[in-house]
């Protein structure tokens, strides 16, 4: 269940992102500790989400809860980022996860296989290639229906 301070700490924080060209993932507030943890994760959609934009974000942020909020006890402010989705999407994460270990899963079986495991090697309009122990796999991108970083 979501704390009822939530919405009024969205609606405060959503214009600062916006102008700091960032935008808010999540916000959590964890009452039950001592002192109490507001818990905001934001993604720069630009570029790497960074110790910056954190710091900024954290600045802005804290100014005008001070203001603004009636939060009932003392309170730690944290700003960090979501991290790494196991799930690549982006051509920038198909760029940036070159050579990670990827678990393909395909909406219908290709030569006997509906997932595929090995290393990325690259992806272009048309296939997903694969290195599995040195063979290359071409996957068809319209039958991919996820790729996911495996270990």
């Amino acid at each position: 269940m979501t704390h009822p301070i939530i919405p009024q700490i969205i609606e405060l924080a959503e214009p600062i992102a916006k102008r700091l060209n960032l935008e808010i993932v999540d916000v959590v507030f964890q009452s039950n500790k001592r002192p109490a943890i507001l818990r905001i994760n934001i993604r720069n959609s630009a570029q790497e989400t960074g110790l910056n934009d954190c710091e900024q974000m954290s600045r802005a942020l804290e100014e005008i809860l001070d203001q603004q909020v009636t939060i009932p006890e003392a309170y730690v402010l944290e700003i960090s980022s979501p991290g790494v989705s196991k799930l690549l999407s982006s051509e920038r994460d198909f760029i940036s996860f070159r050579g990670f270990a990827v678990l393909v899963t395909t909406t219908v079986t290709d030569e006997n296989h509906q997932q595929w495991r090995g290393t990325l090697q690259k992806r272009d309009s048309q296939k997903l290639y694969l290195n599995q122990k040195g063979r290359i796999v071409e996957i068809p991108v319209q039958i991919i229906e996820s790729v996911e970083l495996t270990n």
